[in-house]
Formats: C-alpha cells, sequence, structure tokens
C-alpha cells in the first residue's frame, strides 16, 4: 500500500542533495556496510589527542554554520509557503557541537579499535607541522566556501586549471583517487538521505509509515545528481584547501594518504564521521516530521 504523503519525495529531493554535501570532506561508508563494534582503545587520551591534532571541534563549528545556512532551503521544500515556528531552533539544537564532538570521538575509538600502531602513525602525521597546516588549511577553505560568491569563484579556478592541465589539478585528482573521495562521499550522501527519510517517515511526515524499499528505491535514484554535485564541489575545496602547499608538501600527504596506515586511519574518520552527519540526518527528519503533524501540514 503506497502512503498517504504529506510531502512527495521530488518536494525534498533537492534540499537532500545540499544535505548531502554538508558533512566533510572525508566522510562516509557504503548502505550496505555494518559498523564494527570494537572495543574502545586503551589509551583513551591518545584518541583525544588525535581528535584534536585533526582539528575536530574546529571543523564541527564550520559543520554547524553549513547545516544552519542550509536549513532554510531545507524548510523551503519540506514547508512550502509557511513560516513554521520553531525549524530554525530544532536545527540550531540539532547542531549541538558538543554532542557531535563526542558522538565522533565515540566512533572513531570504535573505528580504530587496538590499532595502536595505525593511531601513533597517524598521529605522528597530523601533529607535524605540515599535518597542522593542512587542517588549518582545510577548515579556512570550508568557511571561505560558506559564501557563495567565493564558492563560484573557486569552481571557476578549478575548471581553469583542469582545462590548462596544470600540474596541481592532477595531484589533486591523485589525491582525491588515494583516498576514493568521491565514492566515498556518494556513499555517505546517500547514507545521510536514507537516515533523513527513516527519521521523517518514523515522525509522520509521509502520513502512514513509508515502506523500507521505497525509500530505499528513491534514496538510490539520487546516486546521479549527488555524485555530480559532490564532484563540483569536492574538488574546487580541495584545490583552495591545498593552494597554501607546495606540490612537494601536498605530494607528502598523498604518500601518507597511500599508507597502511593512512588508508586505515582514512576509514575510520570516514565512519566516525558517517555517524555524525547520519544522526543529524535522522534527527532532522524527526523534527521536520513532528513540525507538520503539529503544524497540519
Amino acid at each position: 500500500t503506497v502512503p498517504c504523503l504529506k510531502v512527495r519525495f521530488m518536494d525534498i529531493r533537492s534540499a537532500l542533495l545540499v544535505l548531502a554535501l554538508a558533512g566533510p570532506a572525508l566522510a562516509a561508508v557504503p548502505l550496505t556496510k555494518a559498523h564494527a563494534q570494537a572495543a574502545l582503545p586503551g589509551d583513551a587520551t591518545d584518541m583525544a589527542a588525535f581528535s584534536r591534532s585533526l582539528m575536530i571541534g574546529d571543523l564541527l563549528e564550520v559543520m554547524r554554520a553549513e547545516g544552519i545556512a542550509q536549513s532554510t532551503e531545507l524548510s523551503d521544500s519540506l514547508f512550502p509557503g509557511e513560516n513554521v515556528a520553531g525549524w530554525a531552533t530544532l536545527v540550531s539544537m540539532i547542531y549541538d557541537t558538543a554532542k557531535m564532538q563526542a558522538r565522533f570521538d565515540t566512533a572513531l575509538a570504535k573505528a580504530v579499535g587496538d590499532d595502536a600502531a595505525t593511531l601513533a602513525a597517524a598521529q605522528v602525521f597530523f601533529a607535524s607541522d605540515l599535518g597542522q597546516r593542512i587542517m588549518t588549511s582545510e577548515i579556512n577553505a570550508r568557511r571561505t566556501l560558506l559564501d557563495k560568491t567565493a564558492e563560484a569563484t573557486a569552481k571557476d579556478r578549478w575548471a581553469d586549471m583542469v582545462a590548462d592541465k596544470a600540474a596541481r589539478a592532477q595531484q589533486i585528482l591523485r589525491f582525491g583517487g588515494v583516498n576514493d573521495l568521491i565514492e566515498s562521499n556518494v556513499m555517505g550522501g546517500l547514507n545521510a538521505n536514507l537516515a533523513f527519510y527513516r527519521g521523517l517517515s518514523g515522525a509522520g511526515g509521509f502520513g502512514d509509515p513509508m515502506p523500507e524499499d521505497q525509500m530505499l528505491a528513491e534514496v538510490w535514484g539520487q546516486e546521479p545528481d549527488i555524485r555530480k554535485d559532490t564532484t563540483d564541489w569536492l574538488y574546487p575545496f580541495l584545490a583552495l584547501a591545498y593552494q597554501p602547499l607546495t606540490d612537494a608538501e601536498l605530494e607528502s600527504y598523498i604518500a601518507f594518504s597511500a599508507t597502511d596506515a593512512g588508508q586505515k586511519i582514512n576509514a575510520a574518520i570516514f565512519e566516525a564521521f558517517d555517524a555524525v552527519m547520519t544522526r543529524i540526518s535522522s534527527d532532522l527528519g524527526q523534527a521536520a516530521g513532528r513540525l507538520m503533524e503539529s503544524e497540519d501540514i
């Protein structure tokens, strides 16, 4: 039985594409991947130090700003023509950076497990002068891209780099390939959108509960658009973020990423951010569904 829809899938698809890009550049796991429930590392201090080396607190502040900025577009799709009281407040509460940090740290610890060697190698790289400059530059780039004009400029610059077959463009593309950034972010976007639909359905946003297979079909149908939007945003971001680095410094980052430790820690960071973003997406869906019920939209 097809449920009575209070909101049509197509009404919110474009907004969900925005939501899918609200996460970190490295944050995703496939829909079919089961999260391992590994024991926490024995030394929680090491994990806390590594989280600080990644500047997660600063990044989460930027993600909060991104989410709040994009909540208007989501609201316009969910509540067209309505000025829904409380939506902005709910969004602000959902993007609680303290809770986001706690979820990230817990998920990262589970993903790393007792692999002390990987954690130590990653800490050496990211706590180094180069690692800290990379993290700072990535966060600054995301802050810059909050401005739509700056985002358009970054996209134009990337297009010029590609057209000119610039050596830096080739480095950026290799970096993305080594870290599997496009596929990972596409799957992260699909995860986030599925979590949103589940939350929306569970809170009554579709009227009757939406069948799981229908939600999955709709989410997978968004894959081409998510892939395009991911590609259009990711490479200009990387080019902007790594602009201050020399070719040799970026090559060092690529080389570390290709190591066993680099690959493992990258996957662990993906899982940690996936835990953060799927929870946010689910909470946004539930909040929207409850507002639809209360407003009788």
